[in-house]
């Protein structure tokens, strides 16, 4: 018999890549959910998406009351590094909101597992891997993630809360700074690769770009792909209540030289100039992955290069509507 499985969020960028990979496996039947589509990821007319306001009580416990073995809750009000700055506030509530709404109710109606997509953001600077348990609550966290980091350890919190009652296993994933096909290159809402590609490959050759922040900032950047991978050995294999993984490649980079393998992939000769007056969040982070490598045997396989050579060329024939 095939697993059933939602994905909330299908029309989002991680989230779109979920529910296209899953429903491409013979032994899941995949629906998923969406609000807007705003970024013409999906066919709204497709039987297998349900739009759905997942802050609304009594939608997502009409949506619940179906029978699902696994919910995939990749649902979230995000965006780049200004909103993140200057509006921190609009990523709270409504995700607050929509996870305590889905918890419960996969609870209530005894939903096997939910696997939720957290973040890195409640680790501390440092220049030495992270594992899983390298968070300490007491020593609060970086000032410009204050919001969005306690938004998401309160919502691992319920997972592990509701594990405890017995009806449904939760996976945590903790995913590094993902880039890849379909993600937003909007420089006002988008993360840092979709931006820095978007003002790259949109320059002319021998021109100067000018990049947000000092370029010193230290992302670990992974392709959507391992993502999609993880999620799927997590289906396979998930034997536990309740866990936290680390997903990411493992090695860190400086935007300056994150942005320097974009130029490369462009073959532009172009000049960057930082400016360190706009948005930025200075954070140092790479993740350990040993415990994902352990528990599942996963790795990410996808280099950085071939990463971005993916990316561009999708956003050449996509955005730009020229050949790759």
């Amino acid at each position: 018999m095939r697993k059933k499985v939602l994905v909330c969020g299908a029309s989002g960028f991680l989230g779109n890549h979920v529910f296209s990979e899953l429903s491409g496996h013979p032994d899941l039947e995949v629906k998923g959910t969406f609000l807007t589509n705003r970024y013409n990821r999906i066919d709204p007319n497709d039987r297998r998406l349900i739009k759905a306001d997942l802050t609304c009580k009594e939608t997502v416990k009409s949506l619940i009351s179906e029978e699902w073995d696994i919910i995939v809750q990749m649902a979230a009000n995000s965006s780049g590094a200004k909103d993140i700055v200057e509006r921190p506030y609009i990523h709270i509530t409504d995700n607050v909101i929509m996870n305590a709404l889905l918890f419960q109710t996969a609870h209530d109606h005894h939903v096997n597992h939910v696997i939720f997509p957290s973040c890195t953001v409640m680790y501390p600077n440092s220049d030495r891997l992270l594992k899983e348990t390298d968070i300490d609550l007491n020593l609060g966290f970086y000032p410009k993630y204050f919001g969005g980091a306690w938004m998401k350890v309160y919502c691992e919190k319920l997972c592990e809360f509701y594990s405890r009652l017995g009806h449904t296993r939760y996976t945590i994933i903790r995913h590094s700074n993902i880039y890849g096909p379909n993600d937003r290159f909007d420089p006002e809402r988008s993360h840092v690769c979709g931006a820095n590609i978007n003002r790259v490959m949109r320059a002319r050759d021998n021109d100067k770009i000018v990049v947000w922040g000092e370029g010193t900032e230290t992302r670990d950047f992974l392709f959507v792909d391992d993502l999609v991978d993880f999620i799927r050995l997590v289906i396979a294999r998930q034997d536990y209540s309740f866990d936290i993984f680390n997903v990411g490649y493992g090695i860190s980079f400086t935007v300056k030289e994150w942005i320097e393998k974009i130029i490369r992939r462009s073959g532009k000769s172009l000049t960057i100039e930082f400016d360190s007056a706009k948005p930025t969040i200075y954070t140092r982070i790479s993740l350990d992955i040993s415990k994902a490598r352990n528990k599942f045997g996963w790795t990410a396989k996808v280099s950085p290069d071939i990463g971005l050579s993916k990316t561009i060329s999708w956003f050449l024939a996509n955005i730009l509507n020229r050949p790759c």
